[in-house]
């Protein structure tokens, strides 16, 4: 049975990223901002590796103490609006049209424009492969990144999450790492906004109009 059509009636006409996304985008720019700076001020007082250490000029809190505390304020923020975006991207159904559905075949190709620097970002209405799998894979170092925060935070109340990760040096391990993929997401995403601006200027602004029946034809074609 074919699908009916969609009376232009049931057209949905609205900015590219509405404003609730935008507030919600550089209320995380912050959080992740204060959690980056006030975590290397902890670590610095107990490293992981002897010869990575943070200069005091990048980091937030003059004592380790401060750093606590700035790093649980901006967990707190992050992780309030975090739940928000999470829900909703998936009331709104933004997730499923932005980041879904990827193919081996187009992550494949993406990945070999991206190699030879011909990716295309024009189309700010269109994620290709790599941007779809870079969001997706960031939402989950987010959540992890939370989780064995709450780990090392709370061992004892979050013991059921503390023993996912064995030991409590691996959950730092761990900690570090999904930090230091976000720093990693961060240099790329800051990069494609400055070659790309008018992504940065859609951030701020709403950006282009769209409309979500035509993309709903769009995909299914």
């Amino acid at each position: 049975m074919s699908t009916p059509p969609i009376e232009p009636s049931a057209y949905k006409e609205h900015r590219l990223h509405p404003l609730a996304l935008r507030i919600m985008h550089w209320i995380n720019a912050i959080a992740i901002f204060i959690m980056i700076g006030s975590g290397w001020k902890i670590y610095n007082d107990d490293v992981i590796f002897g010869f990575l250490h943070f200069p005091d000029s990048i980091v937030i809190g003059k004592w380790a103490q401060y750093g606590l505390q700035w790093h649980f304020f901006g967990m707190w923020i992050f992780v309030l609006n975090g739940l928000v975006y999470l829900s909703y991207g998936f009331a709104t159904g933004r997730f499923r049209q932005r980041l879904f559905p990827i193919s081996v075949r187009e992550v494949l190709a993406t990945a070999g424009d991206a190699l030879r620097f011909r990716l295309s970002h024009d189309d700010l209405t269109h994620y290709n492969a790599v941007q779809k799998i870079l969001y997706l894979g960031v939402m989950l170092i987010g959540i992890l990144i939370v989780i064995s925060g709450l780990a090392l935070w709370k061992p004892v109340q979050f013991s059921e999450l503390a023993g996912l990760f064995g030991s409590f040096q691996t959950i730092r391990l761990v900690h570090f790492l999904c930090m230091s993929a976000i720093v990693a997401f961060i240099l790329i995403h800051v990069t494609l906004a400055l070659l790309v601006p008018k992504s940065l200027v859609a951030m701020l602004t709403g950006g282009p109009v769209v409309n979500d029946g035509a993309a709903e034809i769009k995909a299914t074609h």
